[in-house]
């Protein structure tokens, strides 16, 4: 009965933490003394948030639902791990800058605000949908009750 519920619920925790990742990289945006690394600064790297079914895989799901086997409904979605973005730091040439190295460049963090920007309206699009969902269920789940009196 609460399947629908614990399955929004779990979208909706993974998309709220992937809204606070997007917020951090834009944070840090310019932040050119991310982390020591090696008795030196390095700027701060791109975030983003893996997500995983709770359990089996798409490909299980299918399977199952192609024999018969279930109904084919999956069990929600769970973080597994934040990762940083390997993509290489952005070169700028700014001789007054405390971070430049000899030759006047200054080694900016590889985050992107255009792409960040896409990334939250997707997180918020998906957040809006299950908070929709999340207002079905509980919406004929009311109506359930309401038959029983």
């Amino acid at each position: 009965m609460f399947h629908s519920i614990n399955t929004s619920s779990s979208a909706l925790t993974a998309q709220r933490l992937r809204m606070d990742v997007i917020s951090s990289n834009m944070a840090n945006v310019d932040t050119t003394r991310g982390k020591l690394v090696n008795g030196e600064w390095v700027p701060y790297q791109r975030k983003s948030v893996v997500l995983e079914p709770r359990e089996g895989s798409f490909s299980s799901f299918m399977n199952m639902a192609i024999n018969r086997q279930s109904n084919g409904a999956g069990n929600g979605v769970k973080v597994t791990r934040i990762v940083e973005d390997e993509t290489p730091f952005k070169l700028v040439f700014d001789q007054e800058h405390p971070d430049a190295d000899e030759n006047g460049y200054v080694e900016l963090p590889n985050v992107d605000p255009l792409r960040e920007m896409v990334d939250l309206i997707s997180a918020t699009r998906s957040y809006e949908a299950n908070v929709t969902v999340l207002n079905a269920s509980k919406g004929m789940m009311m109506k359930a009750l309401e038959i029983g009196k």
